[in-house]
């Protein structure tokens, strides 16, 4: 067949070659027809060529064809047989072809326990348990991306196993599904019971590790297999697994051996009994419960609850002994009725016998022994009366009642359910309470009108600011209305108000911060606001005990002015002493020099070198010098007295012996006690001793007593100066038996300046019992005078023993 055309071209190639062998001389034709010749037989030529390729190329491509016809029939076949071969197993097939938009399925999904049918076949969340179509997911990732088999076992939401095959073939990916039967299958559930309980196993295991309580485990022998950490810790172990391997033991011998006994008895051990934990003895709940492979133990630290449990019955005991001081009876009834305790104030309130209330009598019984005795209410219907008490027992919430006994006493009573069933009675005697309140209500009123009459304004402002209690003096004060004042007004308000009427901003913010602070912040502001021509107003805030501030307004002008002019009046005295003082101070320095200058030109005088003088001119010289001393002592004592107002006084202390000082002051006045013709007794016990003083002011104190003696006494009479010593003090006296001083005049013999002549023979200036006095005074002492009428006079001076001590007080 394929010879055909072979041999149909064969006559024509060999005819153009024999034409074209022809020699060209012997050619019939000319060159244009030879050239045409030419080229038709070059055409035929060609032509004949490209029959003879196009004949070749197609038996090549029947065989081609024939071929393929071949093998396509060898690959169906093949084809049959695998899917026959993949039938006879319910498995399905997915195939992800490179360049392909979608998966190939191969297999039948519904021979397979809970898959769906066609392309929801893909959704594997929608047909197996989360976890397993998670890892299917992955695992298909990392198939497709790096061309990584798997094999996994994964478990279907209706109980199934399936088994997932995924493999690259070629440019493909092929995941293959099938049910695991048979072998495979019990193989499959063993492995998942034993992932399941590997699972429990670590999560027990985790619980036991987390327990602060020991946990033990023993195989049939007795020997420990297991401990947890609290165990190890117990046993002063470094790990649990450590305490297994060294066999440490928590409990005691005897303790363990009772264990093992009920165990073998196939009996669970509890028992209460202490063990040591890291080194304290401490209480354990021990419960070990026996098993087929061994026995397993804990031990619950109750320590703390044995401790929790001795306190609650201490302060069950203190509760008991607390209620029975109350004096609130309290009787607690169980939920039978029964009296389960009661407190002292109950058993004096009602006066029964503590034997009948220790027998536990019920809350009926006790009711009608009441009412028997007249005790309780009197109840036109009692039983009714003792239901609706009685309905305690099944409410929820405590009830109150109110008890008018006919002794007159009112009672307060509480029924209070308890949790646990039953009923407590809190009685409280409230007659002084009530008849309290009423006094109190009283007290208010009265209150309240003396406020209204009061001239004082009041305002009492609350915690929170606001306005509670006014009296009317207050709305006339501020000139506020009745609509200013109404609804608690806030004292920002009232302040506003008033302030409008003056204008002093730092004023009214202290009272706004007295008034509306946090009460513990709240401080008393004492302050003057001075209106003008509206007068001048003291305002006091206090803060009062319950949180809140108490303002009184006291209208202070008439005594504003008053005290205005008695100021004015104290300044201008107090300025007329100043100009006496400085003109005291003043004539007496000036003074002092002139008449330092006389007495030394009188002692010149009297000095025999300068000349002689006749008798009357050394009389004269005489009365010149005596005068002049005279003069000097004065001006001398204005000085100290001026020293001692200034405070610039300063003593000279040193050791003072009494009789060396009476004897130099009896000596200054020896002259004057010669020409008033007056006696002078001198009393000194002889253990007078000395004393710490300053000896020139002593000496100056007693010559000025002796002085103001002579002035006063009567010609004949004697003068009496005594020194005794007392416990810390030496007392001197100067006694003289004179006219004595009036009593009106008692009181300003030791003012300056103040003098007087009846029953003196001379008149003094006044300076000699202030100028004792503030001695005295100076040295830490005292002065007292003592006078009559036709008595004399005693000036007694008490000196402190050790004026160092006065001195610095």
């Amino acid at each position: 067949m394929h010879d055909r055309p072979r041999r149909a071209v064969a006559p024509i190639v060999v005819a153009a070659t024999a034409l074209f062998a022809q020699p060209a001389a012997a050619a019939p034709f000319g060159a244009p027809e030879t050239a045409a010749l030419s080229l038709f037989l070059g055409a035929l030529f060609v032509a004949a060529l490209t029959s003879i390729l196009f004949l070749r190329t197609r038996q090549r491509l029947a065989e081609a064809q024939n071929s393929a016809a071949a093998e396509i029939a060898e690959l169906r076949s093949r084809l049959d047989r695998s899917e026959a071969l993949v039938a006879t197993e319910p498995q399905v097939m997915i195939i992800w072809r490179a360049g392909a938009e979608a998966p190939e399925l191969v297999g039948d999904p519904a021979r397979l326990t809970g898959m769906p049918a066609g392309r929801r076949l893909l959704a594997f969340g929608t047909w197996l348990e989360p976890d397993a179509a998670r890892a299917l997911d992955a695992r298909l990732d990392t198939l497709r991306q790096r061309g990584e088999p798997f094999r996994l076992m994964l478990r279907t939401p209706e109980g199934g196993h399936l088994e997932t095959e995924g493999r690259p073939v070629g440019a493909a990916v092929v995941l293959r599904l099938r049910d695991v039967t048979g072998e495979r299958l019990a193989r499959a559930e063993i492995e998942d019971r034993n992932a399941e309980l590997s699972g429990a196993l670590a999560r027990a295991t985790a619980l036991l590790e987390s327990l602060t309580q020991p946990v033990w485990i023993r195989d049939v022998d007795g020997r420990l297999t297991y401990a947890n950490e609290a165990y190890a810790r117990a046993v002063e172990a470094r790990t649990g697994a450590a305490a297994v391997e060294q066999g440490a033991e928590f409990l005691d011998q005897p303790l363990r051996a009772a264990a093992a006994r009920a165990n073998h008895a196939g009996q669970v051990f509890r028992r209460r009994a202490p063990a040591v934990f890291a080194g304290a003895r401490r209480i354990f709940d021990v419960v070990e419960a026996p098993s087929p492979s061994g026995s397993a133990a804990i031990a619950v630290d109750v320590s703390e609850l044995e401790d929790v449990r001795a306190d609650l019955s201490r302060q069950m005991e203190a509760h008991r002994r607390t209620l029975d001081e109350l004096a609130t009876a309290v009787a607690i009834f169980r939920k039978d009725g029964a009296l389960a305790f009661h407190n002292q104030s109950y058993r004096q309130l009602w006066t029964l016998d503590p034997a009948f209330l220790d027998a536990g009598p019920s809350d009926a019984t006790i009711l009608d022994r009441l009412r028997a005795e007249r005790r309780l209410p009197e109840e036109a219907d009692f039983r009714k009366w003792k239901a609706e008490l009685h309905e305690a027992y099944r409410a929820m919430e405590p009830r109150e009642h109110w008890w008018h006994l006919p002794d007159g006493r009112t009672l307060r009573v509480v029924a209070a359910p308890n949790p646990e069933g039953g009923v407590t009675y809190l009685f409280d005697d409230v007659t002084e309470k009530i008849a309290l309140e009423s006094r109190f209500n009283a007290l208010s009123k009265v209150q309240r009108e003396t406020l209204d009459h009061l001239q004082e304004a009041v305002a009492v402002f609350a915690s929170d600011g606001r306005l509670t209690l006014h009296n009317p003096a207050f709305a006339s004060l501020w000139r506020l209305s009745e609509a200013d004042l109404a609804n608690r007004p806030h004292a920002d308000e009232i302040l506003k108000a008033c302030s409008a009427r003056h204008a002093d901003v730092e004023l009214w913010r202290q009272l706004k911060m007295a008034m509306t602070a946090m009460p513990d912040e709240r401080q008393p502001v004492i302050a003057r606001i001075d209106r003008d021509r509206a007068g001048i107003v003291d305002v006091i805030t206090l803060p009062l005990p319950d949180g809140g501030t108490l303002a009184t307004f006291t209208d202070v002008t008439a005594s504003v002015n008053v005290e205005r002019a008695l100021r004015e009046r104290a300044e201008a005295l107090e300025a007329a002493d100043r100009l006496k003082n400085d003109f005291v101070n003043h004539v007496s320095y000036e003074l002092r020099s002139p008449l330092t200058n006389i007495i030394g030109f009188g002692q010149l005088l009297g000095d025999a070198r300068l000349g002689a003088l006749s008798p009357k001119q050394r009389e004269y010289v005489e009365h010149i010098l005596s005068s002049s001393a005279a003069l000097l002592a004065i001006i001398n004592d204005i000085l100290d007295l001026t020293t001692i107002d200034a405070g610039a006084m300063e003593l000279e202390l040193g050791p003072v012996e009494v009789r060396e000082s009476i004897d130099a002051a009896v000596e200054g006045v020896r002259d004057r006690l010669v020409e008033a013709g007056l006696r002078l007794e001198i009393d000194v016990a002889p253990s007078v001793g000395s004393f710490v003083a300053d000896g020139k002011r002593v000496r100056q104190v007693l010559f000025n007593l002796l002085a103001n003696a002579i002035g006063f006494s009567q010609p004949g009479l004697p003068i009496r100066l005594s020194a005794r010593r007392e416990e810390d003090a030496v007392v001197f006296q100067v006694s003289d038996r004179g006219s004595g001083i009036p009593p009106e005049m008692l009181e300003k013999v030791f003012d300056r300046f103040e003098s007087r002549t009846a029953g003196a023979r001379h008149r003094g200036v006044g300076l000699g019992l202030s100028i004792v006095r503030s001695f005295v005074e100076l040295h830490g002492g005292r002065v007292a005078i003592d006078s009559g009428l036709g008595r004399g006079t005693t000036v007694t001076c008490r000196f402190p023993a050790d004026s160092f001590a006065a001195a610095a007080e």
